[in-house]
């Protein structure tokens, strides 16, 4: 992989035959690696679409061919074919991270009434009890 590829020769040949074909069109595609290698470099990079730069062609045909992978479940695809091959080749660990933070109310989300499910009869007989 060099700084002009995004993507080594193995990880395309892996997604490679996972990329829909091109039918009914009058113009064929722009080749799918360049356009893939230019979405990929977007989300590394975390740039906007139109600050690509121009060896992955037009901004816009990136973002479209983003677009309507998205749509048509091409991406769901290709993660699902990657993420089965690494379980088989067992890289990876599903081991689950529970997370206990704390997250505060907004400011004014203290204004709002209290509604505990009980009666305000039960809970006035619990702080007497208190």
């Amino acid at each position: 992989m060099t700084r002009a590829q995004e993507l080594s020769d193995a990880q395309w040949e892996r997604i490679a035959p996972l990329m829909p074909l091109v039918r009914g069109r009058s113009r064929p595609f722009r080749d799918h690696r360049q356009v893939v290698e230019g979405i990929v470099h977007r989300y590394r990079c975390g740039i906007a679409w139109r600050d690509l730069p121009e060896r992955f062609g037009p901004w816009q045909t990136v973002w479209k061919r983003h677009a309507r992978f998205s749509r048509d479940g091409t991406w769901d695809r290709i993660l699902t074919a990657v993420l089965a091959d690494a379980d088989a080749a067992g890289d990876i660990d599903w081991a689950v991270s529970i997370d206990s933070t704390i997250n505060r109310a907004h400011q004014h989300a203290t204004t709002l009434p209290r509604v505990t499910g009980g009666t305000d009869e039960s809970q006035e007989s619990a702080r007497r009890a208190g």
